[in-house]
This record gives C-alpha cells, sequence and structure tokens, in this order.
C-alpha cells in the first residue's frame, strides 16, 4: 500500500535552522520540497544562502581521522565553535610534524626513483664515476630490444670504432653500456638510434659501482622509512592525550556539514527590518511520523509549523513510499521497475504477488524443481537480501503446489498421483484453461482500472476508457458468451450480443467527446474536422477489439510452458533410459538442473511481459515521485 502523506511547513528563526534539524528532523524521514519552488513569486522571500564556515575545519578534522580509531566513541558534547577551535589547534600542533613528513616522503621518492634508475646496471662491476674521467672515449647508458640486439651484436663485431657491454636482459630488453672514440661519437649515435637504443640517464651522484650505490640506498630507504614511522608515532602520541576532544569535534562538524545541505531546500524571509529573518521548510512526512514530530516540537516556542493533506490545493506533487508486508516487499522491485505508483494509484505490489508467483506455478509445475527453487530462493533472501531471490522462493511455494495436483516430482510423471491433470495428456484443455485464465485476470486489471480512476477522480476514464466501466461490459458480455458456446448453452439473443457489445464499444470510440460532456465543457469535440476525428474513432475501434483479442491470446503461454515443462522432462528421462529399468541417474540430475535453469529463466521473463504488457498497462500508470528521506541523501 502507499504510504498516507502529510506536508508540513516548518518555520522559525534563521539562526535556529541547525538546532532544529539535529534535535528533531533527524530523527524521522522526511522528503523535503524546495521551498523557493513555490514561494518564487513572493518579494520578501529568497533562497537560504549561507557560507559553511566550519569547512576548513571540517576538512582538517578529516585529516586528523587517519590518526583516530574510527570504532572508538564519545560521550563529550561541544558547540560548532568548540569543535572548530580543538580541531585547528590540534592541527597547528602537527603542523610541524606534517611538514617533516612531506620532507620524508619526497626523500622516499627521490631514492625510489633513483634506484630504479640504476637497477638494470647492478651487474657492472665498474666505478661509473671513473668513466666520467675518460678524455678521449665517450659511454652512454641504455636499453635495446632483443631482436634489434642480436642485429647490434653483428655490426658492433664487424666495427673497430665501438663496445657494447651488456649488464642485463629480460625477455624484451637488453640493458647496458656502449662506448665509442670521441671522434666518430656523431655517427655512431645515428648508427645505435637506427637499432631503436633508448638511452637512460644514469645519476650524476653515483661514486661507487651500482651494486654498491644500489645497496647503500636500500640502507638509506630502510632508514627513512624509519623516521617516518618515527613521525607518525609522533603524531599519535601528540593527538592521543585529546582523543575524546577530537572525536568528539569530528563528529560535531561531520553532523553539521551533513545538515549543511538543508538550506538548499529552504527560503528565508526577508523583513523590512533587518534582524528577525526567519527560514521556511517544506517536508513530507509519513502521517504517523508526522503526528510524532508534531508532538516532540508542540512546546517548542522557536519552531512554528501548519500541516497540510495532500490535495488539489497542494503545489508539491505528494512523494510515493510504499509499505508492504514483509513477505510482499521483494515483489516491490517490479513495481519500480515498471514505476512507483502515483500517490492516490492503487499499489498493485499484493497483485503482482499473488499473479506473478501463481502464473509461474502454473508454467513451472514440479514438486522438486520448485522446492529447490523455494529453498535456494529463501536462503538467498535471508543473508545476501536479494528481492528477486525472494520472488523465487514465494514462485517456488506454488511451484510445489501445481507439481502436486500435476503428480510431477523431478521430471518422474508416476511418481505421486496427480490432484488434478496432466497438462500434455488433454493438450486442447490445457491451453483453453490458460485462455480462461487469462481472460479472467484482464476482467481484474479492468476492475482495478475503475477503482484508480475513482481515485483520480477521472470519471471519463471510469466510463468511458476501453478498461473502464464500457470496456468492462464489452469484454465481460463477449467472455460469458464464450464460455457458454463451450460448456453447450444457448447464447444470447442476436439483438441483445449486439447491443451488448455495440453500445459499450461505441461508447468507447467516443470517450473524449463524452467526457468532455460529463465535465461541462463548452466545446464537446476536439479542434479539427469532425469527419477526421469519425475516422480516427473508427481505426482506435478496430485497434481496441483488436487489443481484446490478442492480449487474451497471450496467454496461452501460460498453458504452452506447463506443456513444454512436461516435454522437456520426458526427454531427459528418455536419454537417461528410464524406460529400460536402469536409468542413467547423472543425466537425471543434469537434466533436471538444466531444466530447471533454463526454463526457469525463460518462465520468469514471459509472466513478467504478461504482467507489464497484458495488465498493467490496462490500469496502472507508475507515475509516481519516489519518496527520498533527507537522512539517507546525507549519506
Amino acid at each position: 500500500m502507499v504510504e498516507k502523506m502529510k506536508l508540513l511547513h516548518i518555520t522559525g528563526p534563521k539562526g535556529d535552522i541547525d538546532r532544529v534539524v539535529n534535535q528533531y528532523l533527524n530523527k524521522y524521514e522526511i522528503h523535503f520540497e524546495n521551498a523557493m519552488t513555490s514561494l518564487n513569486n513572493l518579494k520578501n522571500v529568497r533562497p537560504f544562502v549561507e557560507a559553511n564556515l566550519y569547512k576548513e575545519a571540517f576538512q582538517k578534522g578529516e585529516e586528523l581521522k587517519q590518526y583516530l580509531d574510527a570504532s572508538k566513541k564519545t560521550d563529550l558534547e561541544v558547540t560548532t565553535e568548540q569543535a572548530k577551535e580543538i580541531i585547528l589547534s590540534v592541527h597547528r600542533e602537527l603542523s610541524e610534524v606534517a611538514g617533516q613528513q612531506e620532507g620524508i616522503q619526497e626523500k622516499l621518492r627521490q631514492i625510489k626513483e633513483w634506484m630504479v634508475q640504476i637497477a638494470p646496471f647492478l651487474d657492472l662491476d665498474f666505478e661509473i664515476c671513473k668513466l666520467r674521467d675518460f678524455h678521449f672515449i665517450d659511454f652512454q647508458f641504455g636499453r635495446i630490444r632483443v631482436e634489434n640486439f642480436h642485429k647490434l651484436e653483428q655490426y658492433v663485431y664487424q666495427n673497430p670504432y665501438t663496445l657494447f657491454y651488456e649488464c642485463n636482459n629480460d625477455k624484451e630488453y637488453v640493458w647496458g653500456v656502449y662506448f665509442v672514440p670521441h671522434t666518430h661519437r656523431v655517427e655512431l649515435e645515428a648508427v645505435y638510434a637506427s637499432f631503436q637504443f633508448e638511452e637512460i640517464q644514469i645519476p650524476e651522484d653515483l661514486e661507487d659501482t651500482p651494486r654498491k650505490a644500489f645497496d647503500k640506498a636500500k640502507e638509506r630507504l630502510a632508514g627513512y622509512e624509519k623516521e617516518r614511522e618515527r613521525l607518525q608515532m609522533q603524531a599519535v602520541e601528540t593527538i592521543k592525550g585529546r582523543e575524546q576532544e577530537i572525536l568528539a569535534a569530528c563528529g560535531c562538524l561531520d553532523n553539521y556539514c551533513r545538515n549543511f545541505d538543508i538550506r538548499k531546500y529552504a527560503a528565508c524571509t526577508q523583513p523590512k527590518d533587518k534582524g528577525g529573518e526567519q527560514y521556511i521548510l517544506y517536508g513530507w512526512m509519513a502521517a504517523k511520523d508526522a503526528a510524532k514530530l508534531e508532538r516532540d516540537m508542540a512546546m517548542d516556542e522557536q519552531i512554528n509549523w501548519v500541516e497540510q493533506e495532500p490535495g488539489d490545493d497542494v503545489a508539491a506533487k505528494p512523494p510515493t513510499k510504499l509499505k508492504n508486508p514483509w513477505i510482499l516487499r521483494p515483489f516491490e522491485l517490479f513495481v519500480e521497475m515498471y514505476g512507483l505508483p502515483a500517490y492516490h494509484e492503487m499499489d498493485p505490489t499484493l497483485f503482482v504477488a499473488l499473479t506473478y508467483t501463481l502464473m509461474f506455478g502454473i508454467m513451472f509445475g514440479d514438486v522438486g524443481q520448485g522446492a529447490i527453487l523455494l529453498v535456494g530462493g529463501a536462503l538467498l533472501y535471508k543473508y545476501k537480501k536479494m528481492r528477486l531471490a525472494g520472488i523465487i522462493a514465494v514462485a517456488g511455494v506454488w511451484s510445489v503446489a501445481f507439481g502436486v495436483l500435476y503428480g510431477s516430482l523431478f521430471g518422474f510423471e508416476e511418481a505421486i498421483p496427480a490432484l488434478w491433470m496432466k497438462p500434455n495428456e488433454d493438450i486442447m484443455t490445457t491451453l483453453m484453461i490458460a485462455i480462461g485464465f487469462g481472460a479472467a485476470l484482464i476482467l481484474i486489471a479492468m476492475a482495478l482500472n475503475m477503482v484508480n480512476a475513482v481515485r483520480a477522480r477521472d470519471y471519463g476514464r471510469l466510463l468511458f476508457h476501453q478498461s473502464g466501466l464500457a470496456g468492462l461490459a464489452c469484454y465481460g458480455f463477449v467472455v460469458v458468451c464464450a464460455l457458454l458456446f463451450l460448456t453447450g448453452h444457448a447464447l444470447p439473443a442476436a439483438a441483445l450480443t449486439v447491443a451488448a457489445v455495440g453500445i459499450p464499444l461505441l461508447a468507447v470510440l467516443l470517450k473524449e467527446p463524452l467526457s468532455r460532456l460529463l465535465e461541462r465543457k463548452e466545446k464537446i469535440f476536439p479542434e479539427g474536422s469532425k469527419v477526421m476525428f469519425f475516422v480516427e474513432a473508427l481505426v482506435e475501434g478496430f485497434d481496441v477489439l483488436l487489443s481484446y483479442a490478442t492480449n487474451t491470446i497471450s496467454f496461452v503461454r501460460v498453458g504452452a510452458f506447463a506443456l513444454s515443462h512436461a516435454g522437456m522432462m520426458g526427454v531427459v528421462m528418455t536419454l537417461a533410459g528410464l524406460e529400460k529399468g536402469n536409468p542413467n541417474w547423472f543425466v537425471i540430475i543434469l537434466g533436471n538442473a538444466l531444466v530447471a535453469g533454463l526454463e526457469g529463466l525463460i518462465v520468469g521473463i514471459q509472466v513478467l511481459r504478461l504482467e507489464y504488457y497484458e495488465m498493467f498497462s490496462r490500469f496502472y500508470s507508475g507515475t509516481g515521485k519516489p519518496f527520498v528521506a533527507f537522512r539517507d541523501k546525507k549519506g
């Protein structure tokens, strides 16, 4: 069902808004509307615009949280000003330590980069600083792809003016250093470049062999890591003595900044004198919560409120909040997928829960497979909170029930006696029952459409819509005639049939002018040519009759899948050799798993299609606005 809502107008002194949110509004679920949307035509009202003076302190508090145990709680309470001062003072105390930490972090970064540069050349057992003393020989470190290195080796072997020393290699690259005379440097650099030799600059401060320098860098790295840990401990010890204060301050500022967004929805009055500004809040609440909130605020002289019922005079559209028993809540998933009901519209959750699971059971009737769906769905719903699993569990109950009626247990059609019928033994009866079942559901959907029309006070829709009273009379009479024919009874007289079908159908064709006449409008017919109106009405009438027929015939699939299930399981039993008396149980188990998974998925989709296209489209609009509580938005 749709929760009954009330619109609250809450006003009070501008500076008191945070207290009101903390003391009252945070206790309840309230859906705020933008007050300026309704009040923007008033000259003395403006948006509630205010700078967050505590944003900086809040951000610095977030930095301090890295030193705190977030699971700890405190009973200490502080004001926002006190919280700001606490955070800023602690942050100043830690600023020196933080500066040292940044310096250490930068040194760690530089050392790691330095180590990466020389790592490929650790096998070069030579002090690189001595290479720089060469006056007639130039050198260059770098890397080359393996496939190009083999070509380079041949060139170096044949050229007396260069030498390449390999330092390291992997599957892709070879790292090394080449030497050339100073007089041949330019041309040989071009040759190495042609082999795609990538130059690598070795640090200028490398005075030892790469291996020794690398080991010394590791020692320096470990020393800086210890220094960083020491500074971290120093920071923790610095704030440990004020932990309770910091926790209270962070909680206060966090709560304040979260509540600060309330100003987006509020408006402010602008009185003639500069003082005395008042805030204005509009919010929807469940009627029972609104009553509790009013009792809480009754003795608060700083707050004024007005309660308003949803109605035509309310500018804001009421949001929709569904409230159903626990067993129906999973089926809200299908309702939300189509669209929430409008506030005055009927909640179709119960209808979906009954019809969806019933049709699923008819199409997938098997005691064993249904029991697996029931148990598996119930466990997933309980532990994983999957709404779809909850739907599957309830559908499994109906699968078990119809499995008993069909006498089917894991495909063994003779294991238990059928209490009703075996679908594959009377195919025509199965299909005709499915069509009759579909016709009954369509009639129920028409009745629900009439209920929604009364709720919406749309009497034209109630009387003249194809799913209204006229459509119900026309379609219902045809269904009655079909039942009389199938049971061997005489049909009504031709004149009665023409009148019972023709008059309601004519009302459906003329629903627009009849609705205008009912509403006492001056122009009964819409603008344009009356000839074209009647032509369009005739085409629409043909479409209405066609939709009645196709919607009814669509329910053949309910019986068809009942037959399909029996047929597929029959194939599994044949493949397993059941008729020979020594069945292959592995084939039976595998076949049951495949049929349950594949057919269960297809049946679930087909039933949902019937819900949406054959029934929902007749009575349900799904144009509701979701109820979103302010405290949920903040998270």
